[in-house]
């Protein structure tokens, strides 16, 4: 029997299979859930109809997360198809392309409040909509990243998006804990996502990565997904508020050297 073994898991965010949300319904599927998958806008449709397809997942629709009346018409959906809802998965994040490759004293104030909207509120929206329909001991998470706690270069508006949006974590949980909901980020390590394709020399950072950081190895879709099971399931029981980084331990290094050969 499977971690998540007949629990309803709903996954929004993804966008193909290079997507973390990807790496995360595999991992959900294997435990046993019961999926449900939410993408944005038509475009991605005929990337993500296929993969719905190969988890055998049930539930697929679009959610516009800018628009409250596609999010509370998604929620209704799955309270009809699911009844309760036992994990909540925010894989959703976004800043134009012009916001990340000037320097972020230079962000527009259009760019600022849609990469707010985006990657931000529409975790807290998500988590309003849906509250109504998770069980008790629900767990709610999002993904996070380092540059909110310290400057990445050319990661920007992005970074101060989800220091907002780690806060909104520990809000969230505080709000829910009362009903044994738990809300909570995982701070994965650089990985080549097609967010990941918007940043300014992500290439060279990811390079770099393996060199710094204490494990010398990047990480995958896959060991994401494997955290966000152990979030999701009753092993992580009373662990709330938090983030978890899944990074090899490169958020653990002040001096970042090489060692010589």
């Amino acid at each position: 029997m499977g971690l998540l073994e007949g629990k309803n898991a709903l996954i929004f965010g993804l966008a193909n299979d290079k997507s973390i949300a990807w790496g995360i319904a595999q991992a959900f599927k294997r435990e046993g859930a019961n999926i449900g998958i939410s993408y944005a806008g038509e475009v991605l449709e005929r990337r993500v109809k296929p993969l719905a397809e190969k988890l055998e997942c049930k539930w697929l629709e679009e959610c516009d997360v800018t628009k409250d009346d596609h999010i509370a018409a998604v929620a209704g959906k799955a309270a009809a198809h699911f009844g309760k809802i036992d994990v909540l998965v925010h894989s959703v994040a976004y800043a134009g392309r012009e916001e990340l490759s000037r320097p972020y004293y230079q962000t527009s104030r259009e760019g600022f409040k849609t990469a707010m909207d985006i990657s931000v509120f529409s975790f807290v929206a998500l988590t309003n909509a849906f509250a109504p329909i998770l069980n008790q001991g629900a767990s709610v998470m999002c993904m996070t990243y380092y540059g909110s706690v310290k400057v990445a270069p050319h990661y920007n508006v992005m970074g101060v998006a989800k220091a907002a949006l780690e806060s909104s974590t520990r809000y969230l949980a505080y709000d829910l804990g009362p009903q044994k909901i738990r809300v909570n980020a995982i701070s994965a390590g650089p990985i080549r996502t097609l967010a990941a394709a918007g940043v300014g020399k992500f290439r060279d950072m990811y390079k770099r990565f393996a060199d710094v950081a204490p494990l010398r190895e990047n990480v995958t879709i896959e060991d994401v997904g494997n955290s966000a099971v152990f979030l999701a399931s009753n092993m992580s029981s009373h662990i709330t508020g938090e983030v978890l980084y899944v990074d090899s331990g490169f958020n653990t290094m002040g001096v970042q050297m090489t060692e010589e050969a």
